[in-house]
């Protein structure tokens, strides 16, 4: 009998302990709910049927849930839950509602006194189009001399993820041709030694609910007749300017870094400037050069002529990555483009008041024309990459 009222002792207190925590969660509880969405995430893209579960829990008890597609329509309203934890599964049917953007809201309330509320809005797509891709570039310009640029548009019926060129086992984005824009568009660099013949550019597309299309085009590339060119230099001068800068291969290797590091951002637009008030173009771009120093080789660049000490500007909007000096270009500027695209201005004599990482416009100044490094009189040595592959800087003063 002992025994028996001690355990009813025991469970009264137990329940009067349990009933006044209820009581005092009911009245003073402030916590929302804890809530989580499965299966949508915010901007997120969709096709068929969207299987979603919502669930969650609240230290007092969750009282009841609604879910509002685009805030007009219940797909359930004040669903009774009452308990501490839910899960509750439902479908979004995407073929039965307008093609776009859509909104998601989900509001669950506790049931205590103070009716805690957690709410979000989530904005998600229906994408159910088939995806569709033309290519509109010429056929003549699927014909690209060594040294230059291929270019390759094409169209889709809506906004993609993502697109590659696969060109001779290398891969070069594409990107939309302007914000918003359903034309795309790839820069494929052909270099200078390319053998000429006829390729195949493979292009996949994949658009946001990871349908794929892959496009198959030939292009050929065409022999160029470069000029030859024998310059002697100054052996005393190219001896100072090694010393009094960073080496060659130094160089290659802050350009390697800056193409890897180049945005996935194209800031340019039209056609490129020339850089300065050329007078002339004294070396042209892939010309078989012949000096005492380095025998023959590829001059890939342009030297241009100009009023000594005359203004160097930017040639298109772009970040500054590189300003420094080198035993071969001399004072150097370095501007990026993003996608990979850099143009580099050497023998400067000046630096205008620019620094690593500044943006700058086209057309701005990076310096003066002038003679240091490995230059035998006062010249702009314009030159660009694509990936990092040396490209003729005059095929962008073109809209190409």
């Amino acid at each position: 009998m002992i025994k028996l009222r001690t355990l009813l002792y025991v469970a009264l207190c137990v329940l009067l302990a349990y009933t006044s925590w209820q009581t005092y969660s009911y009245f003073f509880d402030t916590t929302a709910p804890v809530v989580e969405l499965v299966g949508l995430t915010d901007e997120s893209y969709h096709a068929g049927d969207i299987s979603c579960t919502l669930q969650g829990s609240d230290a007092y008890k969750v009282q009841n849930i609604t879910i509002l597609l685009d805030d007009t329509k219940y797909l359930i309203r004040d669903h009774r839950v009452r308990s501490k934890r839910f899960e509750f599964p439902f479908t979004i049917p995407t073929s039965s509602i307008n093609q776009g953007k859509h909104t998601l809201k989900y509001i669950v309330t506790d049931a205590s006194y103070n009716k805690n509320k957690t709410e979000q809005t989530l904005h998600f797509y229906a994408d159910n189009n088939p995806l569709q891709v033309a290519l509109i570039t010429r056929t003549d310009d699927l014909k690209v001399f060594q040294g230059r640029v291929l270019h390759i548009q094409f169209q889709t019926n809506k906004i993609i993820k993502k697109a590659t060129c696969r060109v001779l086992a290398k891969e070069y984005a594409c990107y939309a041709e302007s914000p918003g824009s359903l034309i795309y568009e790839c820069y494929v660099p052909v270099p200078v030694d390319e053998l000429p013949n006829e390729y195949i550019a493979s292009i996949e597309i994949t658009d946001n609910v990871e349908n794929t299309v892959t496009l198959d085009q030939k292009y050929q590339v065409i022999a160029y007749p470069f000029k030859n060119q024998t310059l002697r230099l100054d052996v005393q001068k190219v001896k100072q300017e090694n010393e009094s800068g960073l080496s060659a291969q130094q160089f290659e290797t802050d350009m390697e870094a800056a193409t890897k590091n180049s945005p996935a951002k194209k800031m340019w637009s039209g056609a490129f400037y020339v850089p300065c008030e050329m007078r002339a173009i004294t070396t042209d771009f892939g010309t078989l050069r012949i000096t005492q120093h380095k025998g023959k080789y590829s001059h890939n660049a342009v030297d241009l002529s100009a009023q000594p000490r005359s203004l160097v500007w930017a040639s298109q909007d772009g970040v500054v990555v590189i300003k420094n000096r080198y035993g071969h270009s001399g004072n150097t500027i370095v501007v990026d483009h993003g996608y990979g695209l850099l143009s580099c201005y050497f023998h400067l004599e000046t630096y205008s008041d620019i620094n690593v990482g500044d943006t700058i416009k086209k057309g701005r100044p990076v310096g003066t024309l002038g003679m240091t490094g490995h230059a035998s009189g006062y010249h702009l040595h314009w030159e660009m990459r694509l990936q990092n592959i040396q490209i003729d800087p005059m095929q962008w003063t073109k809209t190409i």
